[in-house]
């Protein structure tokens, strides 16, 4: 979509593509994706004319010299202008990779990789039928076959993979089973508040630290975040001791 591109004119006043894509993106995006389709541009070309036309209307009886029109204009104003003069105060901040680097060396403790592990379960009703699937699968039976011929769970439909998952998102039985088996070990039948489980672990991840590589974008964002909070708030002390302040109760 070209953005000089006139789709409509009321008036004398063009409409444009710019027009259009201003409105769509200043919807909600869920409410924008209706207006997407042909169908949908066309719309928002109808409410534009007919945004224009009060427009006219307003111009034509002179609302723009209401008492009232001049006083909203000026809070309009003035709320764009504090936000500019904000944006302009605080908007060339840098962040270096010196910097960055030297945060990632002062703070390694806060970027550490927890511990996890990638599992698979089979899920039965009670404990001899687990004990019985664990009998299969000892004799040949391979765990994901089992976990899809029998397992109840939703998992079984991905031979019983649950994925990695980290300490504190199983439930504790699960869970401190799962902490402890090595890899490719299979545990005795597990019973949690769903049933008995089986379970597989199929790879583990020990804790560690993260690579200033993974980390770096995180970092910039912090302290271009906390450059800016120091730069707003010791601008606001020196325009304190320059403008009266008053504070009224």
């Amino acid at each position: 979509m070209a953005n000089n591109h006139v789709v409509a004119t009321v008036g004398g006043r063009e409409i444009t593509d710019l027009d259009v894509e201003l409105l769509l993106k200043s919807m909600d995006p869920q409410k924008a994706m209706q207006f997407k389709s042909p169908e949908g541009i066309n719309k928002v070309i109808d409410e534009l004319i007919n945004q224009e036309l009060f427009y006219l209307y307003a111009k034509e009886i002179k609302m723009d010299e209401e008492e009232q029109y001049k006083l909203e204009l000026e809070k309009i104003q003035s709320t764009f202008l504090k936000q500019y003069a904000i944006s302009k105060v605080v908007g060339n901040i840098t962040v270096t990779d010196a910097e960055v680097e030297e945060f990632y060396n002062d703070n390694k403790d806060k970027f550490v990789a927890s511990e996890g592990v990638q599992a698979s379960h089979i899920l039965v009703e009670d404990e001899e039928k687990a004990l019985n699937i664990l009998k299969e699968i000892n004799e040949g039976l391979s765990f994901e076959e089992a976990a899809s011929k029998y397992s109840t769970c939703p998992s079984s439909e991905q031979g019983g993979n649950l994925g990695f998952f980290g300490r504190g998102r199983m439930v504790p039985e699960f869970e401190e089973v799962a902490f402890t088996l090595n890899q490719d070990e299979i545990s005795s039948p597990v019973k949690t508040q769903f049933g008995f489980h089986l379970i597989k672990v199929v790879d583990k991840k020990d804790k560690s630290e993260k690579s200033l590589d993974e980390v770096q974008g995180q970092i910039g964002q912090h302290l271009f975040a906390e450059k800016q909070q120091e730069l707003y708030y010791n601008t606001v002390e020196d325009l304190k001791k320059k403008y009266e302040v008053k504070v009224l109760e």
